[in-house]
């Protein structure tokens, strides 16, 4: 509202083009960055649109740029059985999933890119998902997926969508990943329970033909074989503190003498941990328990968790680096990233 009572309007293209004294073109070329500007007429022009307070109109720069400034951020297969805002909640309550979301925000918002959360637990949700990508009303997706059988990154690459997935697809398909050295990581958890003298090992392993969870499996039995032990008794289970009490519960029972444990990932080794405890037993004195993430509950955890760190913010970080790529330059080559994991030691083992 202007001091005579009239509603001021919202400076234009014209206003920043007279208060920077060169031409309309030369303005919209500066903030659609559609060519090459010289930098002191670029300095110029940007000076001007903090002074006169303009605002690019975003409909308006997506028809010239033919880009949204949106990414969709897709948490695909979750659980199936839970719907709406207890999805939701679920999601969020997760560490892992919070710190992935968290760390995309980052990464973006420095390239005017902004997120949106889309929640792909269905088949329908999934169909959603594809119908607001082909539509156009964002320039790429950043894809968590958490089942083995998601359909999602298939019908992506199907799409010939923009798409960046947290993890190693499988079976293997034509789309740029992030992920971590899973078998590395399983190998520098089993190489420390047998340095402190653990004699009998177990796995408590994700869900089957889970890529990560297999290869945590395959890493831990490979690097104990190189040990000259032949056999490791494994239990699978859901991601999930129930999952991992559970599998516990069943190894305690078949595995005389166990004294060292890892768990597929650090709720499972919380969940083990309570299991140990019920029954009297002693962590570690009695049975060592390693998880794998080092997740924010890690160090929170009585006694708190040795764990294979998977670094979670920097892997989301480039996955984010990677679809920037594909939006800003048009690089639409497959590209991989693998992070090498870290063994945290703490008070479990």
């Amino acid at each position: 509202m202007r001091e005579d009572g009239r509603v001021s309007t919202p400076p234009t293209l014209e206003d920043v083009a007279r208060v920077a004294g060169v031409s309309r073109a030369t303005v919209s070329r500066v903030i659609n960055q559609k060519r090459q500007v010289a930098p002191d007429l670029k300095a110029v022009v940007e000076k001007a649109i903090v002074e006169t307070g303009y605002v690019p109109n975003r409909a308006a720069r997506s028809l010239v740029t033919g880009r949204t400034g949106t990414v969709a951020v897709v948490i695909s297969g979750v659980d199936p059985e839970i719907e709406g805002n207890q999805m939701t909640g679920q999601v969020f309550a997760d560490p892992f999933f919070g710190r992935i979301v968290a760390a995309f925000v980052r990464a973006l918002r420095p390239h005017d890119l902004h997120p949106v959360l889309m929640l792909a637990e269905t088949d329908d949700a999934r169909a959603q998902v594809m119908t607001y990508l082909r539509q156009g009303n964002a320039d790429g997706a950043l894809l968590v997926a958490a089942q083995a059988d998601d359909p999602l990154p298939g019908m992506l690459v199907e799409a010939g969508q923009r798409a960046v997935l947290f993890a190693r697809p499988e079976p293997a398909l034509p789309i740029s990943f992030v992920d971590v050295a899973n078998r590395d990581g399983a190998r520098l958890a089993a190489k420390h329970l047998i340095e402190r003298g653990c004699d009998e090992l177990a796995v408590i392993s994700g869900p089957s033909g889970l890529y990560a969870a297999e290869e945590r499996l395959a890493g831990f039995r490979d690097e104990v074989s190189r040990h000259g032990r032949a056999y490791v008794p494994e239990v699978s289970g859901e991601f999930t503190l129930e999952g991992g009490e559970a599998a516990m519960e069943r190894l305690l029972d078949t595995v005389p003498g166990l004294d060292g444990v890892f768990a597929a990932n650090d709720y499972m080794a919380q969940g083990a941990v309570h299991a140990i405890q019920a029954r009297g037993l002693r962590v570690p004195e009695d049975v060592a328990v390693v998880g794998f993430d080092d997740s924010s509950i890690a160090p929170l955890c009585r006694p708190a968790l040795t764990s294979v760190r998977q670094p979670v913010e920097e892997m989301a970080a480039e996955m984010a680096r990677l679809l920037i790529g594909q939006i800003a330059e048009g690089d639409r080559q497959v590209r991989s990233v693998v992070f090498d994991p870290t063994l945290v030691v703490r008070d479990s083992a």
